[in-house]
């Protein structure tokens, strides 16, 4: 914003120049990477058109998740066949790096 001028005036000013900014009721933004995700609860998502381009400016507290190597239902699987809890399943497939076989091994 420009110091000494009100949002009403930079509004009209921006849409004289064909921008429009809408704020979008978002509740989550995850950014999906090869290593992991970033994830921002509770952002404040900015909608901007310009010359008929969108774009999106996302701002907030970002997280970093990793991801896991294997599926929830590797995890029912390592469960069903060695009769272990699902965080000890989890657990052995993180340190199996998602490896089935070496997971139920693992744990027997």
């Amino acid at each position: 914003m420009i110091p000494g001028m009100n949002a009403a005036k930079m509004q009209g000013m921006m849409k004289k120049m064909g921008i429009s900014q809408v704020q979008l009721p978002v509740r989550r933004v995850v950014f999906e990477m090869d290593d992991g995700k970033l994830v921002i609860d509770e952002p404040s998502v900015l909608k901007v058109k310009m010359q008929g381009q969108e774009t999106y400016q996302v701002s907030g507290e970002a997280v970093e998740e990793e991801l896991e190597s294997f599926l929830d239902e590797d995890v029912a699987l390592v469960v069903e066949k060695t009769g272990k809890s699902e965080d000890k399943a989890r657990e052995a497939l993180e340190k199996s790096d998602g490896d089935i076989a070496e997971a139920i091994v693992s744990l027997r």
